[in-house]
């Protein structure tokens, strides 16, 4: 797992979705399950989690998985990212969405291109 502390959120990275459980040393968080990832399928198409946005259940900071896996191309990845950052600034600016519509957008979309960046510096 390699992991990007930034101001406003933590990015985690790895090929194994699981990952994301013995990093946090949790068996269950947010719905999710270290059983049922480890008995799904990781693969370029399928996987039980190819990107997830949510809290930390150590320090209550947002983070941002990305499973490498599935970064199988430039579009895709791209696609992965800004889903995942749009839930980031969808979250970090909830209070004032309707104002924000536009900065929240365009936030997602500059973390997007620092994830890709340093996701093809890793592939």
């Amino acid at each position: 797992m390699k992991e990007y502390k930034f101001e406003k959120y933590d990015l985690l990275l790895s090929y194994n979705p699981c990952d994301i459980f013995y990093h946090f040393n949790v068996s269950e968080m947010h719905g999710l399950n270290l059983n049922d990832c480890i008995k799904h399928e990781n693969s370029r198409d399928s996987a039980y989690i190819a990107g997830w946005f949510n809290i930390s259940p150590i320090d209550g900071k947002p983070f941002v998985f990305i499973n490498l896996t599935r970064c199988v191309d430039d579009i895709r990845t791209t696609g992965l990212i800004m889903h995942e950052m749009s839930h980031l600034y969808w979250d970090l600016n909830y209070d004032n969405l309707k104002n924000k519509e536009e900065e929240i957008i365009t936030n997602a979309e500059e973390e997007t291109y620092k994830i890709i960046n340093i996701i093809k510096s890793i592939l």
